[in-house]
């Protein structure tokens, strides 16, 4: 498998981005921009023939209630999440299909019980790879997904351990659970370059129909795939097998909604723009050849390494490695710098952690700021496990989310 580093090198300057007044705000800022935010989701539904019901959207990177209504607003109504905080401001905004595509045990699993409780009319699944988890739901009206391992070595089952997703299936059907179908994320073809990444996928999704027809051979009806983050997207879609198959197949991207300085290296021909910028200043010149801003790793993540981000029209100036509060950033030779106070705009090299990184964003249409708004489903859940009513008092303060 030939591994390259995907991310863009530099982003020219786009006027859609500017704010015209910057003077009132606090940086680092979250900028979330709603035209483009609607242009990339129209992007993703036309890749998807304009069929929502085909997009499983991943809401880890929505984050916020304000986005997962403009694409409940566009007919997408499945949602795959990460959290139980993600499931509960799915549920509460109007999703009518949730997967919680993350391994939950004991408390959590309780946890995920309860919202489903709290929100009958709508279609809360798990994922499964073993007895035990399969156990824990027994008697619950949850559906459940088999989670398949497609060579990420993350979670699930290894697709090549055939009778193993076959046994698990049937137990699943032995508990007397809804059995949703198979979810398959194969999120380790990012750094792949074309065509070998399509190449590889779709090796892998034959693996997949093969165990849907032994599933079916053994009278285990599957209903859903679900396949393909952000990075294999069009590689899923262009699997000709998933097309007219027996079951419904979905696809579940989420970072397409905002993009980042990955998202557009990989997917570079769709028509993706990127959705969400942090706002900084220029607070320091500590040394001939670098100026510092204040977005260090607490606002624009660094889980997926150095440098964290394109400064956006500026590429004389190259983000080095970033402390808590500080980006250190080269200037190149013979480039004048920018002033102290001056704002830059960032684009995260991972658009997902950053967006979590802030409480709210500044939501701006035309150069002028219209709203802030919460990251709702910021965090996860506080340590103990809430009462019927979704109360639980943490150091001395009552907290209302489940």
């Amino acid at each position: 498998m030939a591994a390259a580093k995907f991310m863009l090198t530099d982003f020219p300057w786009d006027e859609r981005h500017h704010i015209l007044n910057t003077d009132d705000i606090l940086t680092p800022a979250l900028v979330l921009y709603p035209d483009i935010v609607t242009a990339n989701i129209t992007s993703t539904l036309n890749l998807l023939a304009g069929n929502p019901d085909r997009w499983r959207a991943h809401v880890k990177t929505a984050k916020l209630n304000y986005t997962l209504r403009m694409l409940l607003d566009r007919g997408v109504v499945n949602f795959k999440c990460a959290t139980s905080l993600e499931l509960l401001q799915a549920c509460e905004n109007g999703a009518k299909d949730v997967l919680l595509a993350y391994p939950v045990m004991a408390a959590n699993a309780r946890r995920i019980q309860q919202i489903r409780d709290r929100f009958p009319q709508v279609r809360v699944s798990v994922l499964v790879e073993n007895d035990d988890q399969v156990r824990q739901w027994r008697g619950s009206s949850i559906g459940v997904f088999l989670d398949i391992n497609p060579g990420m070595n993350r979670t699930g089952i290894n697709q090549t351990r055939t009778s193993k997703v076959f046994d698990t299936a049937r137990a699943v059907l032995d508990a007397r659970l809804e059995f949703r179908g198979l979810h398959y994320y194969d999120g380790q073809y990012g750094a792949v370059a074309e065509p070998e990444r399509t190449s590889q996928t779709h090796a892998g999704y034959d693996q997949l129909m093969n165990l849907v027809g032994g599933l079916e051979t053994r009278e285990i009806r599957v209903p859903e795939v679900v396949t393909a983050g952000t990075p294999t997207l069009p590689c899923s879609v262009a699997y000709q097998r998933f097309q007219n198959a027996s079951f419904i197949h979905r696809v579940s991207p989420g970072t397409v909604v905002y993009n980042d300085a990955t998202s557009l290296t990989q997917l570079a021909a769709l028509g993706y723009a990127p959705a969400a910028l942090v706002l900084t200043r220029v607070v320091s010149h500590p040394h001939p050849g670098i100026v510092t801003c204040d977005a260090g790793h607490k606002a624009v993540s660094a889980d997926a390494g150095v440098p964290t981000c394109v400064v956006a029209g500026h590429p004389e100036l190259t983000p080095l490695s970033p402390s808590e509060e500080h980006l250190p950033l080269a200037v190149k030779e013979g480039s004048n710098a920018p002033n102290e106070g001056g704002v830059l705009y960032l684009l995260p090299r991972h658009v997902c952690p950053t967006v979590n990184n802030f409480d709210a964003a500044l939501i701006v249409r035309n150069g002028a700021i219209e709203s802030v708004e919460e990251v709702s489903a910021r965090g996860d859940k506080g340590p103990l496990l809430a009462g019927p009513v979704g109360t639980a008092a943490i150091g001395g303060v009552a907290r209302t989310r489940l």
